[in-house]
């Protein structure tokens, strides 16, 4: 892939600032950042694209030569010591570390910069729930049986056989990364790495577990309660720390995801934290006035009093009869929506008919004026 002008990859213009530059690589980096686009080649990519921008201009005697020779540099020689292709993540973050205060998820790139023994992180688990409306109106606890990786049973997670431990690392040294230096037309340049040997660790077992080869962990089975929360919507996602694999050699569990799905409702339908009701008026009420019951989604059901006259496309709100806000995306409960149809009998026998018929030619059975008039104009916008 031909490479890209270094502003036009960070869409800046050649007369940014440093905090500019700065800025817009932050945006990009967070955008394409390998946590939130897990195995997504070309947002990978992209990553790599900018920290390359970024490497260059954010130097002020590298953009000077990059504005005067562009790709190569001067007398040919190019910007040897940052090549993003052939880098890793580590390598990278370990080189901004002011921009993204280490290696850290999706959510945050706060925390340390000093780079030194790791501890293994599990995995992620993704789990899917389908929930009712009732469910989530409330908020629901459900049980899991979850497969996934645990401590090993026979060396308790440590990976050693018979408690034969650790030595350091003769790779880093116990650091946990290693450095590699190369020749650059501006100098020698150091960037860093996580220890092959180790995986950053600091250390290797004297003697593996028979069990787990070294591992430290096992497949197993574990029940989980997750509580899901009151008012979360179709497509969201309930994070629960702690309860994905285990890490390796006792290193940090990972959490799980729960992807939320929403059963379809025979009686409701929702637009956010509101639910809409459609009622099905009969004739005589709707002429004549009285009292009717409207469900709610707590399970209870409120009578309501028609007015004589009610018109079909008449829309009852009551307030606080939704759905409440989930937690941190907004306050109280949306409102109950009930939209009025009559309905009209298929068929009708003899007596009703003729009893029909007496009022089939009456004014008030003719609509006045002004209704016909909004009618007329409510089909006329629909059609333009």
């Amino acid at each position: 892939m031909a490479k890209r002008d270094y502003y036009e990859v960070l869409g800046v213009d050649k007369n940014a600032t440093e905090d500019q530059i700065k800025k817009a690589y932050r945006t990009i980096a967070i955008k394409y950042h390998p946590d939130r686009n897990p195995g997504n080649k070309e947002a990978e990519e992209k990553f790599k694209e900018a920290a390359e921008a970024y490497d260059v201009l954010h130097d002020p005697q590298k953009r000077q030569q990059y504005d005067q020779f562009g790709f190569n540099g001067p007398q040919g020689g190019g910007f040897g010591g940052f090549n993003a292709s052939s880098m890793n993540m580590d390598d990278i973050f370990s080189m901004f570390g002011d921009i993204f205060g280490g290696r850290a998820g999706f959510g945050g790139f706060g925390g340390s910069t000093n780079r030194g023994p790791q501890q293994h992180r599990g995995s992620d688990l993704r789990l899917k729930v389908r929930l009712t409306l009732e469910e989530i109106a409330t908020g629901v606890t459900k049980k899991f049986k979850v497969r996934k990786d645990v401590p090993c049973s026979h060396c308790h997670g440590t990976g050693a056989e018979d408690g034969s431990g650790t030595e350091t690392c003769p790779t880093c040294h116990g650091n946990g990364f290693i450095t590699h230096t190369t020749q650059s037309i501006f100098g020698m340049m150091q960037t860093q790495g996580t220890c092959p040997t180790c995986g950053g660790s600091g250390h290797v077992i004297k003697n593996k577990c028979r069990q787990c080869g070294g591992t430290g962990v096992e497949k197993g089975e574990e029940v989980v309660e997750i509580k899901i929360p009151a008012g979360v919507a179709e497509g969201m996602i309930v994070n629960v720390p702690g309860k994905g694999n285990a890490g390796h050699n006792k290193g940090v569990n990972g959490d799980i995801q729960v992807f939320v799905e929403e059963i379809e409702d025979e009686r409701f339908i929702r637009d956010d934290s509101d639910l809409i009701y459609n009622l099905l008026l009969d004739f005589p009420t709707a002429a004549l006035g009285g009292d009717v019951e409207i469900p709610t989604i707590q399970g209870t059901r409120l009578r309501v009093k028609m007015e004589p006259g009610t018109q079909p496309g008449k829309t009852l709100r009551l307030r606080g009869k939704g759905l409440p806000a989930v937690q941190g995306y907004g306050r109280g409960n949306g409102d109950l929506v009930v939209n009025i149809s009559i309905y009209v009998p298929k068929t009708l026998s003899r007596e009703e008919k003729e009893a029909i018929e007496k009022f089939k030619h009456s004014d008030n059975f003719q609509g006045d004026a002004a209704t016909k008039r909004s009618i007329f104009q409510r089909f006329k916008n629909y059609f333009n």
